[in-house]
């Protein structure tokens, strides 16, 4: 399956071998590209344990996983936040925020879009949670979380799709650590 020809459906039929096959083969795309709301879409997880982290987190049908947005802050960095909706009433809830820049993929080093949740004490936070990803066509990016404590934990990838939507990016949630602004430790 070349690049040009991979569409949302195709992620969504691929094995979590493919995904990581064709994630090698992407390029990260520009922090301007990453601006405004983006739907994701949870994709085959590598294995059981982590089809049901999935369930719960991102998949769970009382709180469903909708979206991530982001901004930019200067030509290196940026923030985002993710979107979920609650079931029973429909209320959309900002959470989960994040650093963002373009940065070596802990996958496989090459450049990616990287979304760094350590500089927020949050869950995702304290879960040391890192998503990498790059741009499968226009308007269309394949992501792998990483999280845990240990680099075993850390290694398992768990892909997620995400479409652009062109709305706009709504406002910063959360408050960076207070000894960390952009991923980097302020002396």
């Amino acid at each position: 399956m070349t690049q040009t020809a991979t569409r949302a459906t195709d992620l969504t039929s691929m094995t979590h071998a493919e995904l990581v096959d064709l994630f090698a083969t992407l390029d990260a795309p520009a922090l301007t590209e990453m601006i405004g709301e983006f739907d994701g879409t949870p994709l085959r997880q590598p294995d059981l344990v982590r089809t049901a982290i999935a369930a719960v987190k991102v998949r769970n049908p009382l709180h469903l996983w909708k979206t991530k947005g982001f901004r930019q802050i200067d030509e290196h960095s940026g923030r985002g936040y993710n979107i979920h909706r609650w079931a029973i009433t429909g209320r959309l809830d900002y959470r989960d925020p994040m650093t963002t820049r373009i940065a070596a993929s802990h996958i496989d080093g090459r450049p990616a879009f990287q979304l760094d949740y350590r500089t927020f004490d949050t869950v995702n936070g304290a879960l040391n949670l890192v998503d990498d990803v790059r741009r499968v066509s226009p308007g269309l990016y394949l992501g792998f979380g990483m999280l845990g404590f240990t680099d075993r934990q850390r290694s398992v990838l768990q892909p997620f799709m995400l479409e652009a939507t062109g709305r706009p990016y709504v406002a910063d949630v959360g408050a960076l650590r207070s000894e960390q602004r952009h991923g980097a430790k302020v002396s």
